[in-house]
């Protein structure tokens, strides 16, 4: 909760903060050994971050980026997915059988400070949970390290789909495919970790297209304590 007090959400859309977004990239996939990377293009936009499903989004901690997240509202209609293409089989059963999910992909932090900041992750993966909230949907998707299957069995109850992959495009990783059940693990997940709460007009400055992007602050707070012991100020929201 205190780390979220210094920390803005901003949805990316604009060239510049695009750049910005795609360096943080290119630092934290060439300091994990992630993928292939060329020194001729350091900078990691695809036009999938651009699709009308997709949501690119800035993590600042006192107004500096510190992490990144590009989140897919993936549905039978639009099936534009990231982790589908590694793992089209179980994707395409998901959304087969009329479900709905988020694929939050592009994870990456700045390997400057994630030492200096383990809760990187949680304050990355917020925005992860905020969004299967405001769609509705029925599953969120981990495409993950091997590594890292613990870390969202334990955080996010994720139940394991597929077996690790290897030597997937541009990956140098093996990549195994997990899922959150959403509507049965959300409520125990807030009760745990409080700080993942938001409040709706949040979410939804976040997710709505019909106005320009804001940066905004996270209402964990307010929700988790409630309005008796939280003021409202124009500080929770800045253009």
């Amino acid at each position: 909760m205190q780390l979220l007090d210094q920390v803005e959400y901003r949805r990316v859309e604009t060239g510049e903060d695009m750049e910005e977004v795609a360096r943080i990239r290119y630092k934290a996939y060439k300091a994990g050994a992630v993928m292939h990377l060329g020194d001729d293009s350091p900078l990691l936009i695809d036009e999938v971050d651009f699709d009308s499903h997709a949501y690119v989004f800035g993590i600042y901690y006192e107004e500096r980026l510190i992490s990144t997240v590009r989140l897919h509202h993936v549905t039978p209609e639009h099936r534009v997915t990231s982790s589908g293409k590694v793992f089209p089989d179980e994707i395409t059963a998901f959304l087969d059988a009329g479900m709905t999910l988020i694929d939050p992909v592009r994870l990456a932090a700045d390997p400057e400070i994630w030492s200096e900041m383990p809760a990187i992750p949680y304050l990355t993966l917020r925005l992860a949970t905020m969004a299967t909230d405001y769609f509705q949907t029925d599953r969120c998707l981990q495409m993950v390290k091997p590594a890292h299957a613990a870390f969202y069995k334990r955080v996010f109850d994720a139940d394991f789909v597929a077996s690790p992959k290897s030597n997937q495009g541009k990956f140098i990783i093996d990549l195994m495919l997990m899922a959150t059940r959403v509507k049965g693990v959300l409520p125990k997940l807030y009760e745990r970790f409080p700080f993942f709460k938001s409040e709706p007009f949040e979410r939804r400055m976040m997710f709505d297209r019909s106005g320009d992007p804001l940066t905004v602050r996270p209402t964990a707070r307010l929700a988790h304590f409630g309005s008796s012991r939280i003021q409202i100020s124009p500080a929770n929201i800045t253009g």
